[in-house]
């Protein structure tokens, strides 16, 4: 019996000597993988800090015209630009190679036409942008929504929003656009040959009386343009001056007040009026019109159908401002023009027209609401 409890004492020691054993193994093998896995994390830790690292070199930070700060990669090689003017300011900095997407209605340079479409400016498909995989997305405070720039944001986008409100903050545009893309040298370059036409244009038309006109944006109902629109201020570079002084945007007016304020000359823009080359057209229908007829600028035929990118915050906006000036100034250019004969052929200036396809009075108002 004895022998059998000092036998079975062994074999509870020894059972519990093997227990100990295990215990220890078993303790030392989780010693060695924590000491493993203690190891692969110190590896792996460093690594994950280049990484992150890394990402902070291939990105930069930029403030867009609305105070954003905005994410950009250091090199950007797809745009995809949301308004028309925009899609022309990536043409005039010579980046359109890189561009993968515009706006409807983008046709200027003609080129933009061919560029893959990504909807209305207002209202582009999220979708079509997504699938082109932009590195940034270009949109205008008043030309897009803020809900459009805050979903793209969302989805990982970059989006730069430029705010223009004058000819001059134009020419800040497009310097901003071009430090964003990478063309700081080409948009040096466009500002300062853009600056040198205004100079020129305003050192000519110095010491010439302003010239009152009735800018009209649409006739049914009448409408005319505010004192603070980006319409205004492009008169004022052509010496010109509205006679509608208004803190609306885009009042309406009644004919009775255009008669009594009696503008020197009538400017309409071309695509709600047949284009450019309509003018002669719509001086005979205001000719046949009552109210219209009693104005001296009808019976005087001074009468102006402009391009449309004289609402449009890009580089042609300085060729319909100089075309314009022309049109209400003929007797400060002719001499130049002239003396210009002597020496070479006569040269039109290039007035690139937006919305070539004609649009109803109301697709034209809404376009115009977009803008300044």
């Amino acid at each position: 019996m004895r022998r059998n409890q000092i036998g079975g004492a062994c074999g509870v020691i020894a059972l519990l000597g093997c227990s100990c054993i295990c215990v220890a193994q078993n303790t030392a093998e989780a010693n060695a993988t924590t000491k493993q896995q203690t190891q692969q994390e110190a590896k792996r830790e460093p690594d994950a800090n280049a990484k992150q690292m890394n990402a902070k070199q291939t990105t930069r930070e930029v403030i867009d015209e609305t105070g954003r700060h905005v994410f950009v990669p250091a090199e950007v090689h797809r745009i995809v630009a949301l308004a028309p003017n925009l899609a022309e300011i990536v043409y005039a900095l010579g980046a359109q190679d890189r561009l993968v997407g515009v706006s409807n209605y983008s046709d200027s340079p003609p080129e933009a036409k061919s560029k893959p479409r990504v909807g209305m400016p207002m209202n582009p498909n999220l979708e079509a942008i997504v699938a082109a995989h932009p590195d940034i997305v270009l949109v205008t405070t008043e030309g897009n929504r803020r809900e459009t720039a805050d979903e793209l944001a969302r989805l990982g986008i970059a989006v730069y929003a430029t705010n223009p409100h004058s000819v001059e903050s134009m020419l800040e545009s497009i310097e901003h656009i071009g430090g964003v893309i990478g063309a700081t040298a080409q948009a040096d370059s466009v500002v300062e040959n853009l600056q040198r036409r205004l100079n020129a244009l305003q050192s000519k038309l110095a010491n010439v009386p302003v010239t009152r006109v009735f800018f009209v944006v649409g006739e049914s109902p009448l409408i005319s343009l505010g004192e603070h629109t980006f319409i205004a201020d492009a008169l004022r570079y052509a010496g010109a001056q509205s006679v509608v002084h208004a803190k609306q945007d885009w009042p309406q007016i009644s004919l009775e007040e255009v008669v009594r304020l009696n503008p020197d000359y009538l400017v309409f823009a071309s695509s709600g009026f047949g284009g450019e080359d309509s003018t002669a057209k719509q001086l005979a229908e205001l000719r046949s019109e009552a109210g219209w007829r009693e104005l001296a600028a009808v019976h005087q035929g001074r009468v102006v159908v402009v391009s449309d990118e004289i609402d449009l915050p890009a580089p042609g906006l300085i060729d319909a401002i100089e075309k314009l000036a022309r049109q209400l100034h003929p007797n400060v250019f002719e001499g130049a023009a002239q003396h210009a004969s002597l020496r070479q052929a006569p040269v039109s200036v290039p007035v690139r027209a937006h919305l070539q396809d004609a649009v109803s009075q109301d697709s034209c108002r809404e376009a115009f609401a977009c803008a300044r």
